[in-house]
């Protein structure tokens, strides 16, 4: 490979790098609410992803009493959105 070409791939793969980068800087601001750390939702915080998953129907629905909007992306997948986030100390 000659140094023109090396030079070329050099300064191509910079400028991908710098484009990946500046797309990622520009990204909104997370803006889901987190699982909050309250009586309520204290326990699933020791709990696993997928079990505490599980557990989030029982008061998220109609029959728990506190439904999730209608527009709620799959219900399901509490976690995966609604992250655990424990209170600074």
């Amino acid at each position: 490979m000659n140094k023109n070409k090396a030079l070329f791939y050099n300064i191509l793969f910079i400028m991908v790098c710098a484009g990946i980068l500046i797309f990622l800087w520009m990204a909104p601001p997370e803006t889901t609410a987190k699982l909050p750390y309250d009586e309520n939702h204290r326990p699933f915080y020791n709990m696993p992803k997928k079990e505490a998953d599980k557990q989030c129907t029982k008061c998220h629905s109609e029959e728990g009493g506190m439904p999730l909007p209608e527009k709620h992306p799959p219900k399901y997948r509490c976690l995966f959105c609604h992250k655990k986030s424990k209170p600074e100390s």
